[in-house]
Parts: structure tokens; C-alpha cells; sequence
């Protein structure tokens, strides 16, 4: 009955969990209910401590669960306990032990035998470690040699090889966040100073001596060696044999067991030998199973002096141990268990509201023993029952229907042998709370907003609260991204809706409750929306054009389905799309129509999309794939042309044909081509379906012919048609005669420009081809050089100062090359002064500069100077200005603020001369008059030098 009361029970505890700390969220939920009459109250205890929820704000109970913000690790890792009581005792749940998830440290460290890094967890939850050699994602491969412990993170290799050496970064990864941590790289080196000899193998991870696992679990077990030669890892099971479920892994250096069970329990040796010796390790794992309750206790009522046994039985290995606890305690806090007592009233006295024309029940429940008699009063007069009063085996008085009358005061007397004690209950009597909610029915589409207003008409003494449900669930407003929004007065409240979706459909419950009574009204939403998804989506019928689709019809979501869309996705297709249909459109009552227009041979998937008046929904779920049939080609290549090759060659080109359009297996080409002007066609079948080109030789036909070409296409099932007949030339012949008025010119004392004009008649040039020699070699031992594409000039760089050439020039083409012309000659010019200008001399007023130097003479071999370049640039930028002159001297105006640097060079018909030594002048900001006189007259020559910077080893 909903009016008996009862102790509390649970009706779910807390769970452990594993909190990342990298988390956005930073709130951790520790669930806890329980149902009891009177109501439960709730604490929570953190290490057998109870929780103050008013001294740290970071702690709330929310209607029994525990909600932590800004959990830490330091504060809040450990074990929880729920504790929920009400009048009639205390429970407490089962520990949850709160664990955080977060990133680890690593640290190295450097062994004789091996290099090791190991990688330190700072927390709790599973992890996978892993080795990266030398860069990512080049890993480690686990072998006999190579092995990573999944328990330390540890990576060891026994008989290190040059292969081994590089730098290695330890990768941790978090099973519960998927976070990943690098270490810093860790080179490893081989040491040359000395020959590892053998050695008797030496066990360097092993499981631990005791391993205790729980039934049902995997187990593995991890066993690795180092020796040389490398050693072989072996197992066994003392006294007994190896579960066949059992796998090794890793080359035998890791025995995993499944779903292990009792029988697994016993004792393994791993054993690793080579050829000099061995060695073993043994350890016992013990499997454990969780109690298991066989018999329980139960909520008993007794009277005092009789006798209670309580027994409580479980199983389990080891054999459980037991604890008992009454009210969450392992004995009375007063340090006995009271047998005979007064009665006593812990609530006294006690205000009742009861609802006008509703059922009222007053409790008498006093704490006694032995058993009190008890008596109902109401003023000087016993209560004697009657159809309206009743008064209950359990002492409980109940009034129906209830009536302004029944106002007043009752007064339940409790006796026994030890006393009495009176127990005052005060009634009222209410009108009934009426609730209304409006509208009672409403219907929105999608992304539109509503408001419902709840309104309750009750007694004015007494408050009244409000609560909200959706499909009989309390609305979380701060958790509905902001749709629910509720706006509350003394007796109104009204729901706001924003924004909705399809899936705010549904019944919206309005609670108001007083201290007197609790009423409900309900309102149900409809929501109009586009369709929700069609049903699977079955191909019944497939030819090489069409297939025959049937789905089953999906929500219309309060709009009816006007027409369905059919999508189509191939290999071939930038994502989805739609398809032709018959009949075109799918109206809303169909579900099946036919996908027309498609591609013979191309594998398909299909989807269906509904439309209605609010828009067009989600697609369903894609069909299988299935292949249309074949059939005979029905595209023809694209931009047949050709032309070029070698002599007597005609060569044909073709973009080729896509494989969606192939329509079948066994595709290729048929090319076609006739002289112009002649009518047989020669066909020629190229067999690849990627092939772009056919050579057709014949020595027969010139250079130049004219042939009508098309390009067909066929398949298995027949030959497809034809591209349009163009005209493609056969190959032109070479070059038949040499280019003319070749002409010779001298530009400096390494460089010589030669002009020609094209060759003229058949056999077009695509470039020439210059040769090139000294006047007195022989022509084979000269150079030669081509041109950029079909040019008729060319300058020839690198040549020998005053030296007399010879040169010859010739067409080419893909066929061949052309004959010579006749030869030309040009001499360069002598070379320019090897002297730079000397005794520079400067003259700085403010920021004008008046520079002189000594003439430059040249030598016999040398061009005659014809006069000077002055170069300026500011200090540590390129030259900014460059002043031409005949004459040994110049006037410079330099900008104001700034390092300047001039240097001077000779001209001369055969190029530029050596730079002079540099003049470095400083010029200022401010205005000033000042006369320097500065002279430079010491040439310096710089030899280049080598400089080799070897590292110390310290570096």
C-alpha cells in the first residue's frame, strides 16, 4: 500500500568509475537511489569519511546521487559509499571506487646489455604501451630478439645488432580517453671497444609469483630472456597440462589464457634456453569467483522477548568472509542492543493535511517493547470505529472520505509494563487542488515554439510546486540545449518549447503538489516534421539499364509523404545521386518504382528519401550492392588525333573510354583508317582497355599522307560505335634543306650571336641545331648546341677571348635531322683589362662625394678601355644605383643616414674589368659642411682559405 511505511532499500548503488581529467566535462556523477516510506535521506562517505557537502561547495546530493565538480585526483580519488536512512534504519551501498584517467611521465634508463626506457603511470586505467624507432609511425616489430612488456611498458632487446641503432620514443597510450603521450627520444648506440661473447640466458621480465585473477577473465602472463645466442622461451603447467584454449604470443614470450575458469588454477613455468644453458621461473595463479548471495535475510517483525534468527549464505573463492551491520554500524552505538522500553514517540506531536472527500490515515508507531496496547482518542472520547473510521492492524487510523468535520486534534495512547505515552495528531482538511493544462492538444512543425501553461486553483494557505515531465520523465532543463525554458508565478507555470525537434513529440505532464495533495495534467505535442527514413530497401529486379527498388514506408511525422526521391551511389559517382525513375515522380503512396537511365556493368547501392510539405527527411539505409548487366558498348571515344612519329609511321590518338561507360568484359578498341580517297577500311583491334595509341607503319606511303581515322569500341557482347572520322597526317620526313643567310656577330670577348633564316621546303624543323669550333681544330672535335623550340637566333656563352670560330647550323624534327649550312666564321673580341682601377682618391663634403682614381691601361691582348663603371650600394644591400663615365673620376650625391660602398670597374668592348678595391663612406643625418680628404692606394689580394670545424666529442 502507498500509505505503509517501510525501511529503505536500494534500488541502484554506485558503480565505479574511471574519470578523464583531460575531460571537457568536469563533473563527476556518482549515481545512488533507494525507495523507503518514510522517504530516504542521503550522505555520502569518501574513505569511510562522510562527505560535508555544505563545507566544500564542489559536493551535492541531487535526490541521493553525488555530483562532484571540479574533481581532482589529489582530493577526490578513493572509495565511496551511498548511505541512505529514514525512520526505520540505516543501509549503506557497496563501495565505487573513483579512479582518474590522465597522462603519464616517462623516464629512461640504460642497462649493459640492452638500452631501456621505462615509461611510469600516474594512474589506474588500462594502457597500451608501444615503441617508435627512429621516426613515426615506424614501430617496433615484437620478435625472439625484441620484446615490449604490456605490464611495464619496458622495451628489451637481447643481441643488439647495428640494425638496433637510432633513437627510440616510447608511445603510451589511454584506453579510456584514446590519449597518447610521447617520451623524449632515446638513442641507442653500439658500443665498438669490445665482442659480447655468449651467454647463459637471464629472465629479465616475468609474471609476478602470485597472480590472482577472477573467473572469466583473460590472463596473460609475460616471460622474456636475454642471452646470446637469442634464447627460445618454453611453458608449462606443473602437475597438469596447459588449458587448450590457452595461445602464446609475441614468439612464445607472452601465454594468454581466456575466460579462465577454476580448473585453470595451478602452478606455470616459463623456461628459456639456448645453447649455453638455461633458466626458469615458476609462480601460481589462483582463480577467484565473486560471492554469490545463496541465502538472504528478509525485513522481519517481531514482538519483544521473541527470538530472531537471522542467516545469511554466500559463495565464493576463497570462502567468503562475513560482517554484519545494523544501520550501517558494526554495533550499537551506545554498545548494546536496548530488549524492554517505555513507549516513545519520536514525532510528537504530528500535522496532518488531508484532501476534502480523499482517505486519511493518522500512524500510531511508537517505539516499544514488549509490544504496547494502543487507544485512539479524540478529545475525552475513545474513537470507536465505525464505516468511515477504521482503525488498522497496524495501529494506523483511517478516515474515508474524508470532511470538514474531521478537523481537529487526535491523540493515540501507547502502554505496556514499563509505561505510557501519548502521541498528538493534528488533521486538516483541504479543498482538492485542481490542475489545468492548456492546450490540451497541439501540433507544430519542426523549428517552431510553443508555450503551455499550467495552472493550479487550490487552498490559498497552502504552497504549491511545480514540476515538469516529458513521456513521464522529469524535464532536465539545464541539460535540453536550451528548447525547455519555464516561467513560474504563485499557482501558474508556463512551459516554453524553442526551436523544436521531431524528437520533442510526445506527452508533457504538468505536477503541482501542496503539503495536502498531488494532482497531474497532461497535454500531448505533436510534432509535424519532414519523413523519418524508409524501411530497407530490396532490389527485386536488375537488367543492364534499370533496376526494379521496393522499401517499406517510413514516419510521416504528421505530414503525409508527397514524393520519394531513389539515390544511386557507384564507384564511379561523386557521392549520391538521384536517379530517373518510372514513374517519375514516386508519389507518397507507392513503395516500390524503378531506377531507370543506369550504366550496364557498374555495381550500384541504392537509397530512398521521402518528401513532405515540411521538407525532404533522412535517407534510409543503403542497399546492397549489386552490378547491372552487360551489354554492348554505347560510347565512342573522344578527340581522336594523331599525327608525328618516326618515318612512314601514321600514329593515332584517343582519350579512352571511362569504365563506367564499357558496359561489360573484354573491352577494347577497333581502329579504322584509309588513305583519303580511297574506300577500304583497315581495322586493327587493340586489345587494352587503357590503351590511348596505334602506330600503323607502311614504307610505301610518303611523308605527309592524309587517312580518314575513327576509333570504335567492343566488348563481350558485341562492337558499340564508331567515333567521328577525322583526318590524321602520317609522319613528316626530316628537314630536306639547311637554313640560310646564317650570319655571325662578336658581342663581347666570350660571347658570339648567330642569325639565320628557316629552311625552307618539306620537312618542317621543330628546333635547330648549332655547331661550333676554334678556326684551327677540326669540326668533330667542336660542341654543339640546340635552340629553344623553333627560334632563329642564339647567343653562344663560354667561348675563348679572341679567338676566331667557326660555326654551322642545321634543322632537326622527331624524324631526323637536316643537312648543314655552309659555314660561317666570327672572331670574339679581346678580353677586358685584368687591372682594376688603383689609388682611388675621395673628397666627402656632408654627403657629396667627389671620387678619382688612376686610369686603367690595357695590355696588348686586352680591348682598349672605353671607360668606367661606379657601382654604389648601401652597406649590406645590393647595388642601388651604377654610374656610367669616360673619364677617371666622378661626383656622387649619397643619400643622408647611412654606410655606403663604392666600387669601380673598366668597360671595354670585350666586357667588363676587375673591381676596384672598396671605398666605404659615412654619411650623417645631420647638415654639415665638413671637407674630408681620403685616399686608398693599397691593393690587397685575398687567397681563399678552408676552414674544417670538427665537433669535440663533448659537443
Amino acid at each position: 500500500h502507498k500509505n505503509e511505511e517501510f525501511g529503505p532499500f536500494f534500488t541502484h548503488e554506485p558503480d565505479d568509475i574511471i574519470f578523464p581529467l583531460d575531460s571537457d566535462e568536469k563533473k563527476v556523477v556518482m549515481h545512488c537511489e533507494a525507495r523507503g516510506n518514510p522517504a530516504p535521506t542521503y550522505s555520502w562517505h569518501l574513505n569511510q569519511t562522510e562527505i560535508d557537502s555544505e563545507a566544500d561547495f564542489r559536493y551535492s546530493v541531487v535526490e541521493g546521487s553525488l555530483i562532484i565538480n571540479n574533481a581532482s585526483m589529489a582530493s577526490d580519488y578513493g572509495m565511496y559509499q551511498c548511505k541512505a536512512e529514514n525512520s526505520f534504519g540505516t543501509i549503506l551501498s557497496r563501495d565505487a571506487l573513483l579512479r582518474f584517467a590522465c597522462k603519464y611521465t616517462v623516464c629512461t634508463r640504460t642497462e649493459p646489455h640492452v638500452s631501456a626506457v621505462t615509461v611510469r603511470s600516474l594512474v589506474f586505467p588500462e594502457i597500451i604501451y608501444s615503441w617508435v624507432f627512429n621516426e613515426f609511425p615506424s614501430f617496433v616489430a615484437e620478435d625472439s630478439r625484441r620484446f615490449i612488456s604490456q605490464h611495464t611498458g619496458n622495451l628489451y632487446i637481447s643481441k643488439v645488432q647495428p640494425s638496433d641503432v637510432g633513437s627510440y620514443i616510447c608511445l603510451v597510450k589511454n584506453t579510456v580517453t584514446n590519449a597518447r603521450v610521447l617520451s623524449p627520444p632515446t638513442p641507442l648506440t653500439l658500443k665498438t671497444d669490445g665482442i659480447m661473447g655468449e651467454y647463459e640466458p637471464k629472465i629479465e621480465v616475468h609474471f609476478p609469483p602470485s597472480v590472482l585473477a577472477a573467473r572469466g577473465a583473460t590472463v596473460r602472463l609475460e616471460c622474456f630472456a636475454l642471452g646470446n645466442p637469442v634464447p627460445t622461451i618454453t611453458w608449462r603447467k606443473i602437475n597438469g597440462n596447459i588449458p587448450k584454449k590457452a595461445r602464446l604470443r609475441k614468439s612464445q614470450a607472452v601465454l594468454e589464457i581466456p575466460n579462465i575458469q577454476l580448473e585453470d588454477s595451478g602452478t606455470y613455468e616459463c623456461k628459456a634456453e639456448n645453447p649455453r644453458g638455461g633458466t626458469a621461473f615458476k609462480g601460481h595463479l589462483q582463480v577467484y569467483t565473486l560471492p554469490q548471495w545463496v541465502r538472504m535475510i528478509n525485513d522481519t517483525q517481531m514482538d519483544s522477548g521473541e527470538k530472531l534468527r537471522w542467516e545469511c549464505k554466500a559463495t565464493g573463492r576463497p570462502r567468503p568472509t562475513y560482517r554484519w551491520l545494523r544501520n550501517g554500524f558494526a554495533a550499537n552505538r551506545l554498545g548494546n542492543v536496548p530488549v524492554s522500553s517505555a513507549p516513545v514517540f519520536v514525532d510528537n506531536p504530528v500535522w496532518v493535511i488531508a484532501t476534502l472527500g480523499k482517505d486519511v490515515s493518522l500512524d500510531c508507531k511508537p517505539r516499544a517493547s514488549p509490544k504496547p496496547r494502543i487507544l485512539w482518542k479524540r478529545g475525552d472520547r475513545r474513537i470507536q470505529p465505525n464505516k468511515r473510521i477504521m482503525l488498522l492492524r497496524n495501529n494506523t487510523l483511517r478516515i474515508v472520505n474524508s470532511s470538514r468535520t474531521d478537523e481537529g486534534s487526535y491523540v493515540c495512547r501507547a502502554d505496556n509494563q514499563f509505561g505510557s505515552a501519548e502521541m498528538t495528531a493534528v488533521l486538516w482538511v483541504k479543498d482538492a487542488m485542481r490542475v489545468e493544462l492548456s492546450p490540451h492538444r497541439v501540433e507544430v512543425t519542426v523549428g517552431e515554439s510553443v508555450v503551455l501553461s499550467c495552472k493550479a486553483t487550490h487552498d490559498t494557505s497552502l504552497d504549491v510546486t511545480f514540476q515538469w515531465f516529458f513521456n513521464q520523465r522529469p524535464i532536465t532543463f539545464q541539460q535540453d540545449g536550451g528548447h525547455f525554458e519555464y516561467i513560474q508565478t504563485s499557482s501558474t507555470v508556463d512551459l516554453m518549447i524553442r526551436n523544436i525537434l521531431l524528437r520533442h513529440a510526445g506527452r508533457y505532464g504538468c505536477r503541482a503538489q501542496t503539503s495536502a495533495d498531488t494532482v497531474t495534467a497532461e497535454a500531448e505535442l505533436l510534432v509535424r516534421g519532414p519523413p523519418g527514413p524508409p524501411g530497407v530497401v530490396i532490389v527485386e529486379e536488375i537488367t543492364d539499364a534499370t533496376a526494379t527498388l521496393s522499401w517499406t514506408r517510413g514516419l510521416d511525422n504528421h505530414s503525409p509523404i508527397s514524393t520519394y526521391n531513389l539515390q544511386a551511389r557507384s564507384p564511379f559517382s561523386l557521392g549520391w545521386q538521384t536517379v530517373k525513375t518510372d514513374p517519375d515522380p514516386v508519389t507518397g503512396d507507392l513503395e516500390s518504382a524503378m531506377a531507370v537511365q543506369l550504366n550496364p556493368w557498374v555495381e550500384y547501392e541504392f537509397r530512398v528519401v521521402a518528401t513532405n510539405a515540411i521538407g525532404t527527411g533522412d535517407p534510409s539505409v543503403p542497399s546492397r550492392g549489386v552490378r547491372t548487366k552487360e551489354a554492348v558498348p554505347s560510347v565512342a571515344p573522344a578527340n581522336v588525333s594523331g599525327g608525328n612519329g618516326r618515318r612512314h609511321e601514321l600514329v593515332i590518338l584517343w582519350e579512352p573510354v571511362s569504365e563506367e561507360f564499357q558496359n561489360g568484359e573484354g573491352f577494347g578498341y577497333i581502329v579504322a583508317f584509309r588513305a583519303n580517297g580511297t574506300r577500304g577500311w583497315k581495322e586493327k583491334m587493340v586489345t587494352s582497355a587503357d590503351s590511348t595509341m596505334y602506330k600503323y607503319r607502311d614504307e610505301t606511303f610518303p611523308p605527309l599522307t592524309p587517312f580518314e581515322v575513327k576509333v570504335g569500341v567492343y566488348n563481350n557482347k558485341g562492337d558499340g560505335p564508331f567515333s567521328k572520322v577525322v583526318i590524321i597526317h602520317s609522319a613528316e620526313g626530316e628537314p630536306k634543306e639547311a637554313p640560310s643567310d646564317v650570319k655571325a656577330y662578336s658581342i663581347s670577348s666570350s660571347e658570339i650571336r648567330l642569325t639565320w633564316k628557316p629552311s625552307p621546303g618539306p620537312g618542317k624543323p621543330k628546333g635547330y641545331e648549332v655547331c661550333y669550333w676554334k678556326e684551327m681544330e677540326q669540326q668533330e672535335a667542336g660542341k654543339k648546341q640546340r635552340t629553344v623550340k623553333n627560334e632563329t637566333t642564339i647567343i653562344l656563352t663560354g667561348l675563348e677571348g679572341n679567338t676566331r670560330y667557326q660555326f654551322t647550323v642545321n634543322g632537326f624534327n622527331s624524324v631526323g635531322q637536316g643537312p648543314a649550312s655552309a659555314a660561317v666564321s666570327a672572331k670574339t673580341r679581346r678580353s677586358p683589362p685584368a687591372q682594376p682601377p688603383s689609388n682611388l682618391m675621395w673628397i666627402q663634403e656632408g654627403n657629396n662625394v667627389s671620387l678619382s682614381w688612376e686610369p686603367v691601361k690595357a695590355k696588348e691582348n686586352e680591348s682598349d678601355v672605353i671607360g668606367y663603371m661606379v657601382l654604389l650600394k648601401q652597406e649590406g644591400r645590393g647595388y642601388n644605383q651604377v654610374t656610367r663615365t669616360i673619364n677617371p673620376s666622378t661626383m656622387l650625391c649619397l643619400p643622408e643616414g647611412g654606410t655606403y660602398i663604392i666600387e669601380v670597374r673598366a668597360l671595354s668592348e670585350g666586357g667588363e674589368g676587375a673591381l676596384s678595391s672598396q671605398v666605404r663612406v659615412v654619411t650623417s643625418s645631420a647638415k654639415s659642411s665638413q671637407r674630408s680628404v681620403h685616399h686608398l692606394s693599397l691593393s690587397l689580394t685575398w687567397t681563399p682559405a678552408l676552414v674544417l670545424l670538427v665537433p669535440l666529442a663533448s659537443w
